[in-house]
């Protein structure tokens, strides 16, 4: 599983700030898990971001953003970021979108 080492500490870092944090490996990549529900995740050198459902259309017109595919499947409620589009402000607004879809789950 090759990912973004040096993307993965940023999230990780910032997602402390504010939350308990699990790192995991899955989806080809390492993911960041709040309360037990994965909020986002760092496949290659894209940001992997959990989106409610009614913010998928907006999320994706943001700069940088298209549908997660996994398997030749479309993954509803996932969007990927581009690596270069990431500076501390724009990651930043991600994790947070990242961590409200996860929030709005059960905790696991």
């Amino acid at each position: 599983m090759a990912y973004d080492e040096v993307l993965a500490e940023r999230v990780q870092e910032l997602l402390e700030e504010t939350d308990a944090v699990v790192a995991k490996k899955m989806f080809g990549g390492l993911v960041f898990m709040v309360r037990g529900n994965t909020a986002v995740g760092v496949v290659g050198d894209d940001l992997l971001v959990r989106v409610a459902p009614d913010d998928t259309a907006q999320a994706l017109a943001r700069p940088g953003a298209r549908p997660y595919e996994f398997r030749g499947r479309i993954s509803k409620g996932w969007i990927l970021v581009a690596g270069e589009v990431l500076d501390d402000d724009v990651l930043d607004a991600w994790l947070q979108l990242g961590r409200e879809a996860a929030a709005g789950l059960p905790p696991k």
